[in-house]
């Protein structure tokens, strides 16, 4: 099934965002050479494709896990919550309709 991992970063964690996210995108393209990644990105802080010093707020990622339990897990694990950049992670269920 699918889920999607809706986190939110916490204030000022921009630097600690950039050093794990090495660690983090390793993860991604994992999922996606697995064929269960089917979309990932992170949500700016401004209206922009690069937001520069304003950073990010969040992130998404839809991907194909066998359990609720396990999406968690890996959501858990991840490398900007280690960093503590992550303030809140929920992860849902999530059926694709379209495209």
């Amino acid at each position: 099934m699918l889920y999607a991992i809706i986190a939110e970063d916490a204030p000022g964690t921009l630097d600690a965002r950039l050093a794990a996210r090495p660690a983090h995108l390793a993860r991604l393209e994992q999922l996606r050479d697995e064929g269960r990644l089917i979309l990932a990105g992170p949500h700016p802080a401004i209206d922009a494709e690069d937001p520069g010093p304003n950073g990010f707020t969040g992130s998404l990622v839809v991907a194909e896990f066998p359990s609720l339990e396990e999406a968690t897990a890996w959501a858990e694990a991840d490398p900007y919550r280690e960093a503590g950049v992550y303030t809140r992670v929920t992860v849902k269920p999530f059926r694709k309709v379209l495209p």
